[in-house]
């Protein structure tokens, strides 16, 4: 599982180290240069959630279900914490712009400490309190044994999978997107094989496939800090914490956690609202769902080039070069988002039949996946606009603009349950949330508020 990690020195790919050199000018092999290996590390992480449904789907409508209810309540627990990547990319970014490259480590690895102590916190209470959990998020009560049962288990895995967040945003930073791409491909094939061989061979069935994601994310995490560890060693870097660093950047991140926070409020509001329309529609939005993060981290591929250029041109002092590069990482969102969109409607007869075997399930998930489909292009936009903001450090306007669309999506799905319009209902507020995103951060991209220069983003 562990590779071995690209010396601090060598971090910069020759073509990543151009597209930064050259950034008001970034072509095509250049963005692919930074965007591809980010592409196959963030795929490979929704893979575990794709695989866990295709094994446990064929166990039955209620297995499926439950996981797709514990499944929330876990990306809940750990996405709330995404600020260790985000955040960190956006600093180390920064810093390694400034040529602050020992700083820029020592911040990421302060963030990787910090990601042992909340994953342990957030791992007892996942285990303590799995039953009110997911009964909280309107589990059916076919549902709830095994959403319980799969949330109780796999939150021993908590804090690895934190762990794996702050060191990929440490090594985004530095612009060493191969290793993320060894280990996060490594992890998603050893995880389908253990999963299918804990839950059918083993017999251990949802319990099984929890075990074995938590097992492997914390194989996982072990792989980081071996990397981490000797990155600092290059760097003749202490690795003890500093606690002054680390409430700072608990600090500095508050506003991301706001906007994760609406975020993650919009989501699981989405999973609340298919349990009460009962467990098949739970069960389709379950797949649907989960194929929906797949296709939005493969755009964030996108955002986090952006991130890389972005960041590291504020940081230099280089405000022209990024108009250009926004610009750029549009087009490249919206096309990506028509090819995904595509894609998924071409295959949502297939991908229906090889997620579930129940009928009822496949009748109530084609509608939803083809609304899915269409707000790809949308999505693509979005995502490079997420992106571009973070690498800039405009965290307090993204955290207010996250809650206003999550208000406006509330709004739309009280008007869909009330009037009845099921699942395709439920998918089509999705769709209007994805617009009313677009739209905050379109506005303020064009703007120039965000356009603050310097190691720090300040002023």
């Amino acid at each position: 599982m562990s590779p071995e990690p690209i010396p601090a020195q060598e971090a910069e790919s020759p073509a990543a180290a151009a597209a930064l050199r050259d950034a008001s000018h970034v072509s095509a092999r250049q963005i692919l240069a930074l965007a591809l290996p980010a592409l196959g590390a963030l795929v490979a992480e929704p893979l575990f959630v794709l695989a866990d449904s295709a094994i446990v789907g064929h166990l039955g409508p209620a297995q499926l279900a439950g996981l797709g209810t514990a499944g929330a309540a876990l990306s809940t627990l750990v996405n709330v914490c995404v600020f260790l990547a985000y955040g960190t990319t956006a600093q180390v970014s920064r810093l390694m712009g400034a040529g602050r490259r020992r700083e820029a480590l020592a911040r990421g690895i302060d963030g990787m400490y910090l990601a042992a102590g909340l994953g342990a916190v957030l791992g007892v209470i996942g285990a303590l309190a799995a039953g009110p959990i997911v009964r909280l998020l309107g589990a059916t009560d076919q549902a709830a044994p095994y959403a319980e049962t799969y949330l109780r288990i796999s939150s021993a895995g908590l804090p690895g999978m934190l762990l794996v967040l702050a060191a990929t945003g440490l090594l985004r930073g530095l612009h060493d997107m191969r290793t993320p791409l060894i280990v996060a491909g490594v992890a998603a094939v050893a995880n389908t094989a253990l999963n299918w061989l804990l839950v059918y061979p083993v017999g251990w069935g949802i319990a099984g496939s929890a075990a074995g994601t938590a097992l492997v994310q914390s194989g996982m995490a072990l792989a980081y800090v071996r990397t981490a560890r000797r990155a600092a060693r290059a760097e003749q870097l202490p690795l003890r914490p500093e606690l002054g660093a680390l409430r700072a950047s608990l600090s500095a991140n508050a506003a991301l956690l706001t906007r994760t926070v609406g975020l993650r409020v919009y989501l699981l509001a989405g999973v609340w609202a298919a349990g009460s329309l009962g467990t098949v529609a739970l069960a389709a939005h379950t797949i649907a769902a989960n194929l929906w993060s797949t296709l939005a981290l493969a755009l964030d591929a996108l955002a986090i080039a952006a991130q890389a250029l972005v960041g590291h041109e504020l940081g230099a002092g280089r405000t022209g070069q990024v108009r250009a590069v926004v610009a750029r990482m549009n087009r490249w969102g919206l096309g990506f988002g028509a090819v995904t969109g595509i894609g998924l409607l071409a295959l949502s007869p297939v991908l229906a039949g090889a997620f579930t075997g129940d009928p009822a399930v496949r009748h109530a998930l084609i509608p939803a996946l083809v609304l899915a489909a269409a707000f790809q292009p949308v999505a693509g936009v979005v995502f490079v606009l997420d992106g571009v903001l973070i690498g800039a450090g405009d965290a307090t306007y993204l955290a207010w603009a996250s809650l206003a669309c999550t208000a406006v999506f509330l709004g739309a799905l009280a008007l869909v349950l009330g009037a009845g319009w099921g699942l395709t209902g439920l998918w089509g507020a999705i769709g209007l949330f994805t617009l009313v995103r677009l739209a905050f951060l379109w506005v303020r991209a064009r703007g120039t508020r965000w356009l603050r220069v310097g190691a720090s983003g300040e002023g």
